[in-house]
């Protein structure tokens, strides 16, 4: 299927929305998968809402997201140009075509398509009025993933605005049939629209393309119902690059939002994304969006990256918060994000989980202070092991075990009874990464020095 052609064609309007990226994912997929193309092309025509600011941020979103493009803006074809704000004598070209066909009419200084069919006129309740109707054939859509569509217009619509701007429904029909496009794959809310494309695309003598309507993205149901705006947390591309999550994993997770590769796989690298990508794999009804499971993707993705791409997604996050700078130790910083590695489930969280490794002004979880110190005898335990490890020559791994368990035995307890307290004196809480290790990298001068100001503090 060399031959597929898709086109991505966004309205750089304003921030981009998840939903807006899915479809420029799925159209991508779809090329890449079938051996075809992928077309970029910005529907820029609305004057008042375009904006540069949009349209950049659409352009590094995508490519944020790894979503290249084969022809569109930057790229030199017999297609282009790929902004709809320069196409003008195109549409002009075509206008004249259905002008010629006896297909248009003007209006109040709108320009107006002609159906074909009875005409007649019936009172409108909406707007208050008689309104000329037109008996049209149904429009039959074989979409690929909603089945038969049967649709039907009744009313001749705008081609050309009074302003002399042209109508979206015509530039979309246009640029597809110019751009030789085979296959529409858009949102589910366009679906309205694709009976009025075909329409023109049979006046025009050209066979429409393919098309296939993807499922609404819901809100997540702690949201309320509904589909997700981008007032909505979770919506933008934008916030994502931000809270520092990681591209491949915000694209696998955006790649499941009603698409399923059937097997329940959750975490696929972009090959694999490419090879089982299908059409016949996206469902119907609406997506929802889950944060925990962007959340669970986003820490497959972390725990898996090596230690130095680690370590330089982790420093941006560190030096936001001023955690860190350049005269930070990197072998340090490199022990330190080793351990967090498998613990923590996002950049954004790191500073929060990992400050301690960095700073002497570090949170006191209340509940873990709680939970330590509920039982009495917490000062006890620091005071029994607190001299134990002062007397530790080694400060490894192995010497710290056998010192815990030392301890235990001549008290007749076990290790973990001085694990809780010592955590807490030393990180201001009750989890994080695994103890010994975490107390290897702190070193025996911060330990100790932890270990008596939690002393003085609570005694």
């Amino acid at each position: 299927m060399t031959n597929v052609r898709v086109r991505f064609a966004p309205s750089p309007t304003g921030s981009t929305h998840i939903g807006t990226a899915r479809t420029a994912l799925f159209n991508w997929l779809y090329a890449r998968h079938t051996g075809g193309v992928f077309v970029l092309r910005i529907e820029d025509t609305d004057k008042e809402r375009n904006t540069q600011k949009a349209l950049d941020e659409l352009i590094q979103g995508l490519k944020w997201l790894g979503i290249d493009w084969d022809e569109g803006p930057g790229t030199e074809d017999e297609y282009g140009p790929y902004f709809q704000s320069q196409r003008n004598d195109i549409y002009a070209s075509y206008l004249k075509k259905l002008e010629d066909a006896g297909r248009t009419y003007e209006k109040e200084g709108a320009i107006y398509f002609k159906l074909e069919g009875e005409r007649y006129t019936e009172f409108d309740q909406y707007v208050g009025a008689e309104i000329e109707k037109v008996k049209t054939q149904p429009v039959v859509i074989d979409d690929l993933i909603r089945g038969k569509v049967t649709r039907r217009e009744e009313r001749d619509f705008v081609l050309q605005r009074s302003n002399g701007d042209p109508s979206f429904h015509f530039v979309n029909v246009v640029d597809d049939i110019a751009m030789k496009i085979t296959h529409v794959i858009r949102g589910e809310d366009h679906l309205s629209n694709t009976s009025k494309h075909v329409e023109l695309f049979n006046a025009f003598g050209f066979e429409p393309p393919k098309f296939a309507h993807l499922p609404m993205i819901l809100k997540s149901p702690k949201d309320g119902k509904g589909k997700m705006s981008k007032r909505d947390k979770g919506a933008l591309i934008a916030e994502y690059r931000e809270r520092d999550f990681l591209p491949e994993a915000v694209r696998n997770f955006i790649a499941l939002l009603g698409w399923s590769p059937k097997d329940d796989q959750e975490v696929l690298s972009i090959a694999e994304l490419v090879e089982r990508f299908s059409l016949d794999g996206v469902q119907k009804g609406g997506a929802r969006f889950d944060e925990k499971k962007m959340a669970h993707i986003n820490f497959e993705y972390m725990k898996a990256m090596p230690i130095e791409a680690y370590t330089r997604s982790a420093s941006s996050a560190l030096r936001k918060t001023k955690l860190i700078n350049d005269d930070t130790n990197q072998d340090y910083l490199a022990s330190c994000l080793k351990i967090c590695q498998a613990k923590i489930d996002s950049f954004e969280n790191l500073p929060g989980f990992a400050s301690y490794f960095f700073s002497e002004d570090y949170p006191i979880n209340e509940k873990a202070e709680s939970k330590v110190f509920k039982k009495g005898d917490a000062i006890t335990r620091i005071q029994e092991i607190t001299p134990v490890l002062e007397s530790l020559e080694d400060w490894s791994e192995a010497t710290l075990e056998t010192a815990f368990n030392q301890l235990a035995e001549k008290l007749a307890a076990k290790p973990f009874a001085w694990f809780p307290v010592v955590r807490f004196a030393v990180s201001g809480t009750n989890s994080g990464p695994d103890f010994l290790p975490m107390l290897k990298i702190l070193g025996k001068k911060r330990v100790l020095a932890r270990l008596k100001n939690t002393e003085e503090k609570y005694a």
